[in-house]
């Protein structure tokens, strides 16, 4: 779920991205969100990162891709974000499920 305010960004980002073909840059998000700072864009981005909906590439200036678009049925590259949701919980699960073997084995061993 996003904040009012992550939503925002990231329509403007879509809008940027969509009109130019380049992300705005931090400054240029700060003032489209009457910030005072960057600060909050960047938290804003980390959250966004975080959630799964736009992903950076590290050491690129402006380098970010939307990778789930809210407002469309799917995300920008084909995959449903359902399918997304179960790709993530099925990692989830096997990494959950290797966890209980290796905890098992120490405590065999003890």
């Amino acid at each position: 779920m996003l904040t009012h305010n992550q939503l925002e960004l990231l329509s403007f980002i879509k809008s940027r991205l969509d009109a130019s073909g380049v992300p705005p840059s931090y400054d240029e998000m700060k003032d489209a969100m009457n910030l005072a700072s960057k600060s909050g864009i960047h938290r804003m981005i980390l959250a966004l990162c975080e959630r799964g909906f736009i992903r950076r590439i590290p050491d690129m200036a402006r380098a970010i891709e939307i990778i789930i678009d809210p407002y469309d049925r799917g995300p920008a590259d084909g995959w449903g974000a359902r399918e997304r949701v179960s790709e993530y919980l099925q990692v989830l699960v096997r990494e959950n499920q290797e966890l209980r073997r290796k905890i098992k084995a120490l405590q065999g061993a003890a």
